[in-house]
């Protein structure tokens, strides 16, 4: 079983445990209040993942516990959970104006997370699709200006076909920047009516949307 709790802008813990012999807590891009605006909530990692050096996204100092830290591209594994860096762009200019960006795949209780960072590219490479492959759970960017918006997420997802997609990087109160809101984004992707947010997502493997479905699920910080 899997709970992903969204902390706001691309910041994610996901708690993995099987109940029988293992548990680990996975914390993703923590931003600092400084850059953002918003309050990072009491975080505690076994393993802290940051996408990319920028202070939305790498403020490691403020996560509790001794993690096992990774910043970049590489297969690593940690109490049973598996993670893959797969290299991107902030951009869509090969990272000429934004520098790089990586994308990671988690792998834990028989399910496959996936977390964009922030992605700039408007389509993914072959390349990257074939390490990216079947996706579970897909966290996505979809606020615009700094990273993809939400007609190019549209397409991205349409690529990795998720069966459970959670839009990040967007619109939110006290946010120091301009993004899109999450209702533009829903509107794109065809969702007429509002989507109710959720605390969190508690998630196993038997209890999937069926291939060929995708299900969007907005969380609340």
């Amino acid at each position: 079983m899997a709970k992903i709790y969204w902390a706001g802008q691309s910041c994610f813990q996901i708690s993995v445990s099987n109940s029988r012999d293992h548990e680990a807590n996975i914390v993703i891009d923590p931003f600092s209040e400084e850059a953002t605006g918003l309050k990072l909530p009491n975080l505690s990692a076994d393993i802290l993942l940051v996408t990319h050096n920028h202070k939305d996204h790498n403020n490691v100092k403020d996560v509790k516990g001794t993690p096992f830290l990774v910043q970049g591209p590489g297969e690593y594994e940690v109490k049973g959970v598996f993670i893959q860096g797969i290299p991107s762009f902030h951009d869509d200019k090969e990272g000429k104006e934004k520098g790089q960006n990586t994308i990671y795949i988690i792998e834990a209780e028989d399910m496959r997370f996936c977390h964009l960072g922030d992605l700039g590219q408007k389509q993914l490479k072959d390349e990257q699709l074939e390490k990216i492959d079947s996706v579970d759970v897909l966290m996505i960017p979809v606020g615009g200006e700094y990273t993809i918006d939400s007609t190019s997420a549209q397409k991205i997802i349409s690529q990795i076909e998720p069966k459970i997609v959670i839009p990040m990087h967007y619109a939110l109160p006290k946010l120091k920047f301009k993004l899109d809101e999450v209702s533009k984004f829903l509107k794109t992707m065809g969702k007429k009516d509002e989507i109710a947010p959720v605390d969190k997502l508690t998630i196993k493997q038997s209890a999937l949307p069926k291939e060929g479905t995708t299900e969007i699920i907005v969380l609340q910080p």
